[in-house]
């Protein structure tokens, strides 16, 4: 008998054709999430789940999967899973590193400019049919160029941003916890100073850290206030980094000019307020979303599954 392959939501073609001769596959086309209930008897019934980072994978449903051997989620976050239970209970848990952060880091510099320029209130202008002739005074937004980029996390993302504000002729400022190599550091002409001397100093301020215990609401009212006023925040990490009814707060002060977000501290939903703000663009998780980076996630979590099916350590485990 095959072993039962559950896919807890819409997934790449591609990656179920690779999966197919090796289980039984489970999927969940409706695009809707499942309920707790159908995760817990999902865990009883796989040998594997392929989970979003949306599925709230705890110690429940963990120990819920008799024979359970890997949760391989479809993303490079895993904060959605109890990675000690599961490695208590000796189920591997896997992520998809190095494959979507090139596509992250462009759709960050897509937010950067985005706001800076005021480009979804100027289409929203446009498709209203209030242009009427150039204005002198119409949308005046801000230059990236020649600013000060500070990039909080300089991981694979956060380099992979702050390279290309090679382009654009800035200077950049990261911080994280441990100092990048001497070469990296001239490769990228990025400084390395403290959360606090990047808020005060950078002209776009790009957040790409993981969410940790020492990492949640580690943007809230205090640093918000220690930002220019001119200053922009463009978040596309994990959405409880930034404390979300802070921000709106500062928004609406005018302490900041403007933010970006991809994702939310509620996510999906909302915080009140933010949808009236013509200074905050919203995006719905789409990070990485590109065809060729989704398959590409997609085809390493099948070889994460069938690594784990195999009985061999899984090539993107996380413990």
């Amino acid at each position: 008998m095959k072993p039962v392959i559950s896919i807890t939501n819409v997934f790449p073609e591609a990656a179920i054709e690779k999966l197919k001769p090796r289980g039984e596959l489970r999927l969940n086309r409706s695009g809707a999430a499942l309920t707790r209930d159908d995760l817990k008897k999902l865990a009883a019934e796989s040998a594997a789940i392929v989970s979003y980072l949306s599925d709230p994978i705890d110690r429940e449903i963990i120990e819920a999967g008799g024979n359970l051997k890997i949760v391989a989620n479809y993303g490079a976050g895993y904060n959605n899973i109890d990675v000690a239970s599961a490695r208590e209970k000796g189920v591997w848990v896997t992520n998809t590193p190095g494959v979507l952060h090139e596509t992250t880091a462009d759709l960050t510099w897509a937010m950067i400019l985005a706001v800076a320029r005021q480009i979804a209130p100027a289409d929203r202008f446009t498709r209203q049919n209030l242009f009427t002739g150039w204005r002198a005074d119409l949308f005046l937004g801000a230059d990236a160029h020649g600013k000060t980029l500070g990039v909080i996390g300089c991981g694979e993302i956060g380099r992979a941003v702050a390279r290309r504000a090679l382009g654009f002729g800035m200077k950049v400022l990261y911080c994280q916890r441990r100092r990048l190599p001497d070469a990296e550091e001239k490769r990228l002409n990025a400084e390395y100073v403290s959360l606090e001397e990047l808020l005060r100093n950078s002209d776009y301020v790009t957040l790409h850290v993981p969410l940790t215990d020492q990492t949640r609401h580690m943007i809230g009212r205090d640093q918000l206030r220690m930002m220019k006023r001119t200053a922009y925040l463009v978040h596309a990490a994990r959405g409880k980094v930034v404390d979300d009814r802070a921000l709106v707060e500062a928004l609406k002060a005018g302490e900041i000019a403007g933010a970006a977000l991809d994702v939310y501290e509620d996510e999906p939903a909302l915080t009140p307020g933010m949808t009236n703000l013509d200074n905050l663009l919203l995006l719905p998780h789409i990070g990485s979303a590109t065809r060729e980076t989704r398959d590409r996630m997609a085809l390493l979590v099948a070889d994460n599954v069938l690594d784990a099916l195999s009985g061999k350590r899984p090539r993107a485990s996380v413990w």
